[in-house]
């Protein structure tokens, strides 16, 4: 009977350890498209859409601009469990497996013939622009390749602060013929080149052997608070069952994708 009773425990505590959330609460920026809107237009707000869905629960949100202590002040205050989208090596949050790699991307205009590496000279002559990022505005790894290529007096920096995102202002600069290319993060590079007034192409560039420390392309995966292992081993499972959903909703958005190298 002691045996029964302790199987019979066991079964109830395990049942408990395994019981469905209320909810699927997850932390996003209300005002940063592609990834997520509070109208729900983001491509991480249909993919967590799709989550809830697929875990039978409904959809909450704890909305804040994704700026210095997002983080701390939306999951570590408790408000919610999920962030969609992360660098697969981010150190705040415990990470699933990667459900995209996408890169840098060179944006032009459609039909142009595009340099297919930097040591193109053109890239040496041609109004190029590139996303700055932080507080030091340093550049984007595309840049120190253009740097390091003798381009330098010809590259335009658009730092990420303003009315606009950086990328949007450099796809309008394209559209008025202000700049001839420019290097942009892959999802919104796809994302605002869709909406560009005039049409625009997307290029892969692979990045030069000298600047390995510096790579164009990084793993998106999703974040939950750290020690919830429990989560993110059943958001692991949801990425392999529903990888070709992922996929349809990263297509719509015009997010290029990369596969991984070998080492």
């Amino acid at each position: 009977m002691k045996r029964a009773a302790f199987f019979l425990l066991a079964a109830i505590v395990a049942g408990a350890s395994i019981a469905q959330p209320a909810a699927l609460r997850v932390c996003a920026d209300p005002d940063n498209l592609p990834y997520s809107h509070e109208d729900g237009s983001g491509f991480e707000n249909r993919i967590a859409q799709l989550v809830a869905d697929d875990f039978g629960v409904p959809l909450q949100y704890a909305w804040l601009p994704d700026r210095r202590g997002f983080v701390r002040k939306t999951m570590g205050a408790g408000l919610c469990d999920l962030i969609v989208g992360v660098p697969v090596q981010f150190e705040r949050t415990l990470n699933t497996q990667p459900y995209y790699r996408s890169s840098f991307v060179l944006v032009a205009p459609a039909g142009r013939d595009v340099p297919a590496d930097f040591a193109d000279p053109r890239l040496r002559q041609w109004r190029v622009g590139v996303q700055l990022m932080g507080d030091d505005f340093a550049t984007t790894p595309p840049g120190y390749a253009l740097m390091q290529a003798g381009a330098t007096d010809n590259v335009v920096g658009f730092p990420l602060p303003g009315e606009q995102p950086a990328a949007a202002r450099m796809v309008q600069a394209l559209a008025r013929g202000e700049l001839d290319a420019a290097f942009v993060w892959g999802p919104q590079a796809g994302w605002y080149a869709q909406r560009a007034a005039r049409p625009l192409q997307l290029h892969q560039v692979s990045a030069p052997a000298a600047l390995r420390g510096q790579p164009f392309s990084f793993a998106i995966a999703m974040g939950v608070k750290r020690g919830n292992a429990q989560l993110r081993d059943r958001l692991d499972d949801f990425l392999v069952r529903r990888h070709a959903d992922i996929a349809r909703i990263l297509d719509d958005y015009g997010v290029p994708r990369v596969e991984e190298k070998a080492p």
